[in-house]
């Protein structure tokens, strides 16, 4: 998910699509743990996006007080 789709989402949108990405990463982050994926960056671009998506949200909070 690239910075511009983030900043088009509401910000309701934007906690939704966060919870569902921090719990589909746990998810990864398990499954790796039992059986090695394919793919292991996978793992680290879920995180970079988890980090974008928090980051949109604080800079939405400090700009709205």
């Amino acid at each position: 998910m690239k910075i511009a789709e983030i900043r088009d989402l509401t910000t309701s949108e934007l906690k939704e699509r966060l919870d569902v990405e921090v719990k589909a990463y746990e998810q990864k982050k398990i499954n790796h743990s039992i059986s090695p994926l394919d793919n292991p960056s996978i793992i680290t671009r879920s995180r970079k996006h988890i980090a974008r998506m928090k980051n949109e949200l604080r800079w939405r909070e400090i700009n709205n007080k």
